[in-house]
């Protein structure tokens, strides 16, 4: 019996060890000042080398690519650095390089000091169409041993690229610029039930665009917002595919935008997106500190709008989501001993998520801490009453598992504020 005891012990041990390790979240918001304070800009053109046919450019919108020196025939080191400082770890980089000829090059990813290397490389021919880089290819230096965050990261990175006359872009993500959203948002809105126009201009006068999916005069409301933090692109391919699922043409759909209406802020900060920053914003603010004192012209025109739309319907905003990308998927929720507007909603719909995706289990980190406000879904809570959360994904999370996650949690979503709402 002992015998027994004895191995079923050892074989729920290996069992324990050998499961993934979980993302513990991060660590409590630190309050900032939101001021604006001086950015460095990116010096803009493309660089070359003697007696090499080989050219660099980060002449372009998204690009990050601070300084480039040739160490020998075949490798090249890229100095990456943020447009100030203090700044979480999220160094983005996007440049281009071709050749007269077609050859093999090395290419050194290195970053100010304390900084590592975060984004796996992602190639395209196009700028458009993006696949990873192999990994026989790439090359990690001095990576820690933590499961997640700064330790898990490696110091700097090697990467093996096939260059020629065709341009090769290399990217930390997707290059998601302003332009190819505002896109995106244009070809939803030629739905006769999706309207898209802009209620305040960025920093640097760019507009800050909004969709209307549903009546605008609904006393019902939603408010989604994404991209406060330029380099998270997981976060908007998930918003991409909630959105167009509650835009669609399905039954539930059209029943949903009959009793709802969505707001969608597709691209909260549009002049860090197209400068390629790490972080910040033109005023070089991390934007999702800014929502208790609003200093900055993106957060103050969301707080307008959001203000407007209770004067002018004296409605509610039932829900409000907030898509980020961060080391691995995780929901920030509200504590669900405080109530909102339709209490409990977060998380009856993350355990219904949970049945629809085979072997899912939602990581959840709830906060009861909501004042002040300082970030987003804070604000829509103690604002607005609004059932409000972060929606984290993974910066590696597959393609296609955000796609059906976005689909699945907006379906979700329909069925249960509808099926409420006549409660």
């Amino acid at each position: 019996m002992k015998n027994i005891f004895l191995i079923i012990s050892v074989f729920v041990t290996l069992q324990v060890k050998a499961q993934t390790p979980k993302f513990q979240g991060q660590p409590p918001i630190k309050i900032i000042n939101t001021e604006s304070k001086p950015i460095q800009t990116q010096w803009k053109g493309t660089s070359t080398f003697k007696d090499s046919d080989i050219v660099f450019s980060n002449d372009f919108v998204g690009a990050r690519l601070n300084g480039i020196v040739k160490r020998n025939d075949s490798t090249y080191t890229a100095l990456i650095t943020s447009e100030n400082t203090p700044i979480n770890i999220s160094p983005w980089y996007a440049f281009k390089v071709w050749a007269t000829e077609k050859k093999s090059i090395n290419v050194v990813l290195t970053y100010q000091e304390t900084v590592k290397h975060r984004y796996y490389p992602k190639l395209s021919s196009d700028g458009v169409h993006w696949s990873s880089l192999d990994s026989i290819n790439y090359t990690e230096y001095e990576k820690g041993d933590a499961d997640f965050g700064p330790g898990a990261l490696p110091l700097y990175v090697k990467i093996r690229l096939e260059i020629g006359p065709d341009t090769l872009w290399v990217s930390g993500q997707e290059l998601e610029t302003s332009s190819r959203v505002f896109t995106w948002a244009d070809s939803l809105s030629q739905k006769p039930f999706v309207q898209t126009r802009s209620i305040g201009k960025s920093e640097q006068g760019r507009d800050l665009n909004l969709l209307t999916v549903g009546d605008p005069e609904s006393k019902n409301m939603l408010i989604v917002i994404s991209r406060q933090h330029p380099p998270e692109v997981t976060g908007y391919l998930a918003m991409k595919a909630f959105v167009e699922n509650l835009s669609s043409d399905s039954k539930l759909a059209r029943k949903f935008r009959k009793k709802f209406t969505t707001y969608v802020i597709p691209l909260m900060n549009p002049d860090g997106v197209d400068n390629g920053h790490w972080r910040h914003n033109a005023g070089g603010i991390d934007l999702n500190r800014d929502w208790a004192n609003f200093n900055q012209p993106e957060t103050q025109a969301v707080k307008e709008f959001m203000q407007n739309k209770i004067n002018e319907t004296q409605g509610k905003f039932y829900f409000g989501i907030d898509f980020h990308s961060t080391w691995d998927d995780i929901y920030y929720t509200v504590d669900p001993k405080l109530k909102g507007n339709m209490p409990n909603l977060v998380y009856d719909w993350l355990d219904a998520i949970k049945k629809r995706i085979d072997g899912y289990d939602p990581n959840i980190k709830s906060n009861d801490k909501i004042q002040p406000t300082t970030v987003s879904r804070n604000y829509f809570f103690a604002a607005y009453g609004a059932e409000a959360l972060v929606f984290e994904i993974g910066d590696n999370t597959p393609r296609p598992f955000i796609k059906e996650k976005g689909r699945i949690s907006a379906n979700v979503l329909m069925e249960m504020m509808l099926d409420r709402l006549k409660k």
